[in-house]
């Protein structure tokens, strides 16, 4: 699969058009022509006839991917599909983290069907990732309503105030640790906690920059 095949730069473009046209690749490093055989998946966010016309997607290489093209309707679009879609990844993130989240709430579920979805199911997927991470009961609830509640009051005074879900995870992240004194590993350790894997913990530490040497 080619995700976001429209961000492609046009020299990987041309490579990429070779290599569908003549079946032949070479290893980084590697001085040999391998022959190869295979089928391409392309997917795209963009209107790639409009690429090709302003000069940013290569016309031949739009007529090889586009064979059989299928178009999916965005998710504020297909909302009756949000459901089974949040349900399927908190069963993915219940894989992925150890836990044992048995679904969304019927509360939450409500207020994602009245979200618009401006990222598409990608923001629904780290939405449900960041509150797998954050639950510490068996169902989904409270934790997915700061960005809802975000959308809902944009044009409100003082909308620009609210925090995001990450802000909201990294001062959820500190206080729990400044509890455990800084303590991630261990019983009555933060990652116990928060009842997540201390590499997940450390991982997540890492991405919202919470430093080790942070006072807690």
């Amino acid at each position: 699969l080619l995700d976001e095949v429209g961000e492609m730069p046009l020299e990987l473009q041309a490579k990429l058009l070779r290599v569908l046209q003549e079946k032949e690749i070479e290893r980084i490093g590697g001085q040999q022509t391998l022959k190869v055989d295979v089928r391409i998946i392309a997917a795209t966010n963009k209107n790639l006839e409009k690429e090709v016309a302003e000069g940013r997607f290569r016309l031949d290489l739009y007529y090889r991917l586009n064979v059989f093209p299928i178009t999916l309707p965005s998710l504020r679009e297909r909302k009756e599909d949000l459901p089974a879609l949040a349900h399927y990844f908190v069963e993915h993130y219940n894989r992925k983290t150890g836990k044992k989240l048995q679904g969304v709430s019927e509360h939450v579920l409500a207020r994602l069907m009245a979200y618009d979805w401006p990222g598409n199911i990608r923001e629904l997927k780290h939405l449900i990732e960041r509150g797998v991470l954050l639950c510490r009961g068996t169902i989904l609830d409270e934790i997915a309503l700061p960005i809802i509640a975000r959308n809902e009051a944009e044009h409100a005074p003082g909308a620009s105030n609210l925090k995001t879900i990450e802000e909201n995870e990294r001062d959820h992240i500190i206080s729990v640790l400044r509890q455990c004194n800084g303590k991630i590993w261990g019983s009555g350790a933060a990652a116990e906690v928060l009842n997540i894997h201390p590499s997940t913990l450390k991982s997540r530490m890492k991405k919202l920059g919470i430093k080790k040497e942070y006072k807690f």
